[in-house]
């Protein structure tokens, strides 16, 4: 983790802007495929949040779902529109649990660092956000050592933690998520009929007790610290197919529908018969295009 210092305040208001709801419904709506609980959770979350001058406790999110449905695309949909530079902002902090984390044997140096580097942004920028990736791979317990930030304090030592912004991303609970799914498909019911009613519960219990889990046991979810447990469904194929539109458009191609079907079928689906949901979600969609083009 490199020194969080950036000039003290002096950029401050080179790089947040104003929130913009009307912005991130957009996004949600328009570029997160297939996610209409998780899309519509996470604009009441943060707009409620943004909107309130004085919340008693940071926002924290928890997104879980398999790889490729578009986690990690959400927390960078919500960075956008709080902050001018979006991922890149000095006030965006993102760490992966694999490349911050490594090693077990160091989980007590991490949690010092962890610690510093939170409280010295925070320091600096209130509205900060943290987004913490592969926490299904992060050591048990290591997280738990930021959860009086998370608290309903004032303030630590001076510092008030209220106004920033949490996110955790991981594959757990993933399985849980899926099984929904599966049976309201098998049941004959419509994808928008599944509401965070049907997982969230459910979602929480499964991470809670996983051992393969960041947040196993942890005291954040013990003690009702993270606000919203966020469930990614399992795409669909129409999603993928929307998926390959979009990227053929970012990368600067006129969208090809042979080509955006010719790769959405090559991939592998489940249950393998019917090929209802993909396996790989949107995740390899990019560099399998450029196979197809």
């Amino acid at each position: 983790m490199e020194n969080y210092g950036i000039n003290g305040h002096q950029q401050l208001f080179d790089y947040i802007t104003e929130y913009r709801n009307k912005g991130l419904k957009y996004d949600l709506k328009k570029k997160l495929f297939g996610q209409q609980v998780a899309a519509k959770v996470i604009l009441k979350a943060v707009t409620g949040f943004m909107n309130n001058i004085n919340p008693k406790k940071p926002l924290v999110l928890s997104l879980h779902g398999w790889t490729g449905t578009g986690k990690n695309f959400a927390s960078q949909l919500i960075a956008e529109n709080i902050y001018q530079k979006g991922m890149t902002s000095n006030f965006v902090h993102l760490f992966t649990a694999t490349a911050h984390f490594p090693h077990e044997a160091h989980i007590n140096k991490y949690k010092t660092q962890l610690l510093e580097w939170i409280r010295g942004n925070v320091s600096i920028c209130p509205r900060s956000m943290f987004i913490f990736d592969e926490m299904d791979k992060m050591h048990p317990g290591l997280i738990d050592s930021i959860k009086p930030y998370l608290d309903f304090y004032n303030n630590l030592d001076g510092v008030s933690y209220r106004q920033a912004i949490f996110i955790f991303l991981s594959n757990a609970g993933g399985e849980k998520i899926v099984q929904v799914a599966l049976d309201f498909w098998k049941l004959g019911k419509e994808r928008f009929q599944i509401h965070l009613k049907h997982l969230e519960t459910a979602l929480s219990l499964s991470v809670f007790n996983n051992k393969n889990s960041g947040l196993w046991h942890t005291s954040l979810i013990d003690k009702n610290l993270v606000d919203y447990f966020v469930p990614f469904l399992p795409l669909e194929y129409k999603h993928i197919i929307q998926c390959g539109w979009s990227e053929m458009a970012r990368k600067g191609h006129v969208p090809n529908k042979k080509v955006v079907i010719k790769m959405a079928r090559d991939l592998n689906y489940f249950p393998k018969e019917e090929r209802v949901f993909s396996l790989q979600g949107c995740k390899t969609i990019s560099s399998r295009l450029d196979f197809y083009i």
